[in-house]
């Protein structure tokens, strides 16, 4: 079976528009939520979430096609850029990738929700304005699977062209997806990009009316605040991670960088409640990547990290507290820790984006801090490396995600040595 590493990545979202800032910043336990200003959130009961900031989407875009895709693209199309950037197969000068290796370099993305702001905008003027207001760009610029689109006409890429629409591990099933085809002979390589963009009316009062955002009126920026005992649900965010995944063999021989071999992936459903999580459904999602390590190396790995789902909901964060127990019989329990306190929860996005802070953790030898436990639920009883940054001699990490309806995924890095 071929081996997958990765060999590209970037990002944008609250705390930075590309990797080394970001980074930088959630080390640093710099938090992006603030006040809302996408929209006028005065009203709501819901005021806080993690935007973007500054961002122009010109930069990446052609002016007159920005109006042709929603922001979730948009934000895709700058972070696919910086990866394909990183991984040496185009320049800001030269976008596409050579025709010789196109039709073996696919695209998969993953988007929890899609173009819901210009589903919202356009909803709207059809009832106000009528049919004909509708814009011709509608249907175009809110399909989830359209940043697979996009950014593949961006970058030449004609081999598989998919997308999974999977809530907040959309963008985890996505590289997973990514690995299985390379791994049997369905490409070479392939650009993974996950991207939300939900801040908008409909969102935040839908979610809020869910019960499940936090509606913290003071200190904004201690809202999101993973396993401390006075966490009342998820700040949204919005963002975008890309992951360039290719063939071992195929980095190798041009020398490519590495930042990681990818050695098992698990998925599994709950097949409990819509919107409820379980224990179960977790656990065996990351038993099932142990399994895969297991079967290809003939051992389990050990793990040194595990990048949390860690939403900062009540339920969320104790069920995977103890799949994380159950999972190691209570036994060398890796340390843990979410990034959401930093970035929000960026939905589709976040499988994407908090792939790329594991692998930066991996190489740098630092372990992003879970900022805002002042107190520490019991129930959430492990390391999560609370509040400061912690260096670590890392060599096997993952990364768990998992979203409504009851779909869970999570990846397996292992730093790549010859």
């Amino acid at each position: 079976m071929r081996r997958v590493v990765v060999t590209g990545i970037g990002t944008i979202n609250s705390t930075g528009h590309n990797v080394k800032d970001s980074f930088k910043a959630v080390v640093d336990g710099v938090c992006g939520i603030d006040t809302i200003t996408l929209f006028d959130a005065s009203e709501f009961s819901v005021k806080i979430a993690g935007e973007v900031k500054d961002f122009d989407p010109t930069t990446v875009m052609d002016k007159k096609e920005v109006k042709k895709a929603d922001r979730f693209i948009q934000l895709g199309i700058k972070a696919a850029l910086e990866a394909m950037i990183d991984s040496g197969y185009v320049t800001q000068e030269d976008k596409k990738v050579d025709a010789s290796i196109a039709d073996r370099f696919g695209m998969i993305s993953g988007s929890g929700i899609g173009g819901l702001s210009t589903i919202e905008r356009n909803s709207i003027v059809c009832e106000t304005k009528g049919s004909r207001k509708v814009s011709p760009f509608f249907i175009p610029s809110s399909l989830a699977n359209m940043l697979s689109g996009f950014i593949s006409i961006e970058h030449n890429l004609r081999g598989p062209s998919l997308s999974h629409v999977t809530a907040c591990a959309a963008s985890t099933h996505a590289l997973n997806d990514a690995v299985k085809t390379i791994m049997i002979g369905g490409a070479d390589r392939i650009l993974v990009v996950g991207a939300e963009s939900a801040i908008c009316a409909a969102g935040v009062a839908g979610f809020a009316e869910m019960k499940a955002l936090s509606t913290r009126k003071k200190k904004k920026k201690k809202s999101s605040r993973p396993f401390d005992i006075d966490r009342d649900g998820f700040v949204m965010g919005e963002g975008a991670g890309a992951l360039v995944v290719e063939d071992l063999e195929i980095a190798l021989a041009r020398g490519a960088k590495i930042y990681a071999e990818i050695i098992g992936f698990g998925e599994s459903g709950d097949a409990n409640h819509i919107t409820s999580p379980v224990m179960d459904g977790p656990l065996r999602a990351m038993k099932a990547a142990l399994e895969m390590v297991k079967s290809i190396t003939g051992e389990y790995p050990k793990i040194d990290y595990i990048n949390a789902h860690g939403t900062s909901t009540p339920v969320g964060d104790k069920n995977e507290t103890a799949a994380i127990k159950a999972l190691f019989e209570g036994k060398d329990i890796p340390l843990v820790s979410s990034t959401k306190g930093q970035i929000g929860h960026c939905l589709g996005a976040a499988g994407a984006i908090e792939a790329i802070f594991t692998l930066k953790a991996l190489e740098e030898g630092i372990i992003p801090p879970t900022i805002n436990i002042d107190n520490q639920d019991p129930e959430c009883d492990l390391d999560y490396i609370a509040n400061v940054a912690r260096k670590a001699n890392l060599t096997t990490v993952m990364s768990n995600n998992f979203g409504f309806g009851g779909t869970n995924g999570s990846v397996i890095f292992r730093r790549y040595e010859k």
